[in-house]
This record gives C-alpha cells, sequence and structure tokens, in this order.
C-alpha cells in the first residue's frame, strides 16, 4: 500500500475513535515516519509503500486511549530518544525547561558539580544532565524498580555516566553530598483526577503522579526536609511543581530556611518550577 493510502487509513482509525481531526493526523504521521523512516513529506507525497499489518495495530492501540509514546516504546527529551514503558511517565516539554534552568546555574559549582535527581522515573532529568554537564557526578533515585529499570537501560543506550538507586524519599535520608538537587515529584491531587485526559488516567503510572487532597506539598516538604543535609552551602534545589500550589511552596521553603526562592512559568504561562538555595 502506498504510504498517502496508509495515511489515510490509519488516520481514519483515529478519527472514528473521537481523537480530533489534527491529533490523528500528527499521530499517524508519527507512527508511519518512525515505523518506515520516511519524513512526513515523503509520506505524503511520495510513491513509497508500507505494510499495514505493521502499523494498522498501533493505531487501534492508540485509538484505545494508550498513549502513543507507550505503543512506539518511547519519547523524545531534549532531542534524545528516551525508553518508555507503563512504569514511567511520559517526558513532558515543561521538564525541558526545568533542565535547562539547572543547566544554566550550575557553573557556579565549578567543574564537577555533584547533582541529585530525586524520582527519576524514566531517567531524562538525570541523564540528560549528565549528557549536557560531561563532568557533572549525577546520582538518580526512585521508588520503583521498574522505573529504575528502565532509567538504567536508558543510560545505557545514551551512554551516559549516572549512578541509579532505590529509595523512598519519604521515608529514607539520601547518601552523599550535593550542589544541586532537582525534582519533579507526584504533585497530581487526587481531586483533579475528574479533569485529567483518559489516556493520561488509564495509562501513567499514578505512583508518579498522585498526592493526597489533604497533603499537596507531601513530597516537596519530604524533599526539601531530607535535601537540608546533603545540600552543600549555597546548594540548590529545583523542582518542577504543581501550578496552583506556588505561592504555598515558596511560604513552606522559606520557613525551612531556604533562601533566594525564584518560581518561573513554563511557556504555557503557569507557574510551573521553583528553585531555592540553603544557606546551611
Amino acid at each position: 500500500m502506498c504510504t498517502i493510502s496508509l495515511y489515510h487509513q490509519l488516520k481514519q482509525v483515529l478519527t472514528q475513535s473521537g481523537m480530533d481531526e489534527r491529533e490523528a493526523s500528527a499521530i499517524t504521521l508519527m507512527l508511519i515516519e518512525e515505523k518506515t523512516g520516511l519524513s512526513r513529506t515523503q509520506i505524503l507525497t511520495s510513491a513509497a509503500t508500507a505494510h499495514c499489518a505493521d502499523l494498522l495495530p498501533l493505531a487501534q492501540q492508540v485509538a484505545r486511549g494508550v498513549p502513543v509514546q507507550y505503543v512506539l516504546g518511547y519519547a523524545y527529551f531534549c532531542g534524545m530518544k528516551f525508553r518508555v514503558t507503563p512504569s514511567v511517565l511520559i517526558p513532558r516539554p515543561e521538564t525541558e525547561e526545568l533542565v535547562e534552568w539547572v543547566i544554566s546555574s550550575v557553573k557556579r559549582y565549578g567543574a564537577e558539580p555533584r547533582i541529585l535527581d530525586v524520582g527519576t522515573g524514566s531517567g531524562c532529568i538525570a541523564i540528560t544532565l549528565a549528557k549536557r554537564i560531561p563532568t557533572a557526578h549525577v546520582t538518580a533515585l526512585d521508588i520503583s524498580a521498574e522505573a529504575l529499570q528502565v532509567a538504567r537501560r536508558n543510560a545505557e543506550a545514551l551512554h551516559a555516566e549516572v549512578r541509579f538507586q532505590q529509595l523512598d524519599i519519604l521515608h529514607q535520608q539520601p547518601q552523599g553530598t550535593y550542589d544541586l538537587i532537582v525534582s519533579n515529584p507526584p504533585y497530581v491531587c487526587e481531586s483533579e483526577k475528574a479533569t485529567m485526559e483518559r489516556n493520561v488516567l488509564d495509562h501513567e503510572p499514578h505512583l508518579a503522579l498522585f498526592v493526597p487532597d489533604a497533603s499537596p506539598l507531601l513530597f516537596y516538604e519530604a524533599i526539601a526536609r531530607q535535601a537540608l543535609t546533603p545540600l552543600t552551602p549555597n546548594g540548590q534545589l529545583y523542582f518542577e511543581i504543581n501550578r496552583q500550589y506556588g505561592t504555598a511552596l515558596t511560604t513552606l521553603l522559606h520557613s525551612l530556611g531556604y533562601t533566594d526562592i525564584q518560581l518561573r512559568r513554563d511557556h504555557f504561562g503557569n507557574d510551573r518550577m521553583i528553585q531555592c538555595t540553603i544557606n546551611n
């Protein structure tokens, strides 16, 4: 079957499931592009052929609500290809902004900064920092053994030097000394489930997403407290945050002794990142 005919057939599968026309087009092109190696222009204009039997089951999975990244088995983050499974969150563009913020500040810690990533998931933050700052000593923690397995495979595939460790940050103290600690912890309140997209709610790991409504800052407080010991003098803590709790988190960090607190918006205009310094 020529690729343009295949494109229309797969796109129809997605639109019949109720998917928006533009999203269906983008996902169809992604599936064909990734599986054939053809560019999007070639798919829509050339007489190249591709096998429907290979691609139709993938489109059907997406039509049932499975995120396309899980269907393909990978996602792109900061220009690199990361393996993803339902054991880890799919990396988001907002998190790329957090990583860039960390990179812009790291020079103050010399040639070999020590960095800790708490709740690493796929390893996208830790691995990107290790690749972009080759002299850094990067450690990554997660409570999930399955997530750590994915992260280790990503580090091996991308030739990144990262030390991984299984640890429950709510109850265990990270070992070592660090100049920077960064985390994208669970921050979605249980009450927000009602407004979430079904493909996220039904397929991404709840362990990495949700916190109780009564404790929206649960992980932030735990990490900020645990960070007081391993952070070096003038060390910095970076978080990705729930846009609703920037002010509350700022107050919490002040109460724990952190200074120079900066709240930053993402490209959607939402409060999404926070940075602070410890003078211990």
